[in-house]
């Protein structure tokens, strides 16, 4: 679907107020109109709000349950389901297209707010509070978009999608750290994974473990990890990764008479320099003066 017009026809709605954004509500859509669990590709962004929905929905290859109600995000270009349970499905999305902001710096900045690459199952679960203020904000851009449009419209209209998103972004915080406990079990899991991917000589085959690798194995959005790593402990999955061979590397260089080259091999770098420069960036010292100063 490549337009906001076309959208709301597959929908069965009126002709939108502005032809770059609109606020549909589920209790107004025909459930018919999309045929059951079809696949769409959306050239416009999505922020769905959902008060309660029984069953499930289909985003990629997940699905997320609804039950609980909450935020979740999709960019363009990402590939969505028709709801495939329909039943007691209540709430809200806004669709608004690239151009809306293309002339304000949200357009630009966009691609900072993370939670757009998350998947579907790592969506945003709101307190009664935040859901309250969600819902305020929603009310306030359907209310806009009831009105005329004028030379302000727009600019109304975006200053209130980045407050959206700038509450939004705080409520993700929020939710990492009251999730403190289930995300320190990623990471009990994260260092089990690295563990066992040297413990059983991979890198000596596949190279050095990769964030996609990682996200997979999780079963996480690589861009969900890196996020809830930087919250707990300042390193993103790239950095978190890289610690955890340094640590390996020191561990070799001090227990083994295996040459830098070969501690390189077989942490997967295809380069000793490269090996020594990583060292050298995080620990200050080069393999050889590390282990060096460690005898």
């Amino acid at each position: 679907m490549k337009s906001i017009s076309q959208l709301t026809r597959a929908l069965g709605l009126p002709v939108p107020l502005h032809p770059l954004i609109t606020l549909v509500d589920y209790d107004k859509v025909s459930v018919e109109m999309l045929p059951k669990g079809q696949k769409l590709v959306l050239d416009f962004y999505k922020i769905s709000f959902k008060h309660a929905c029984k069953g499930q929905t289909k985003y990629g290859q997940g699905y997320y349950d609804f039950e609980e109600g909450g935020l979740a995000f999709l960019k363009p270009k990402q590939i969505v389901y028709s709801p495939e349970d329909k039943e007691s499905y209540h709430g809200f999305a806004l669709y608004f297209h690239p151009d809306l902001l293309r002339h304000y710096p949200l357009g630009s900045t966009i691609n900072q707010y993370g939670f757009f690459s998350y998947d579907v199952s790592e969506a945003l679960c709101l307190s009664a509070k935040e859901k309250e203020i969600i819902a305020n904000l929603f009310a306030a851009i359907a209310n806009e978009l009831d009105n005329n449009i004028d030379h302000f419209s727009q600019d109304v209209l975006v200053s209130q999608i980045d407050l959206l998103l700038n509450y939004s972004h705080r409520f993700y915080a929020r939710q990492f750290i009251t999730r403190k406990a289930i995300n320190h079990d990623i990471i009990t899991s994260l260092d089990k994974l690295l563990n066992s991917y040297f413990e059983k000589e991979n890198s000596l085959k596949n190279g050095l473990p990769s964030v996609k690798y990682i996200s997979t194995q999780l079963k996480l959005s690589q861009r969900y990890l890196s996020d809830m790593l930087r919250s707990l402990s300042g390193l993103n999955t790239q950095q978190y990764i890289q610690n955890f061979i340094i640590e390996k590397a020191k561990e070799k260089l001090c227990t083994t008479n295996l040459s830098v080259s070969e501690i390189a091999y077989e942490l997967g770098f295809e380069h000793s320099q490269s090996f020594s420069k990583l060292f050298k960036i995080k620990t200050k010292l080069s393999p050889l003066a590390f282990r060096q100063s460690f005898n």
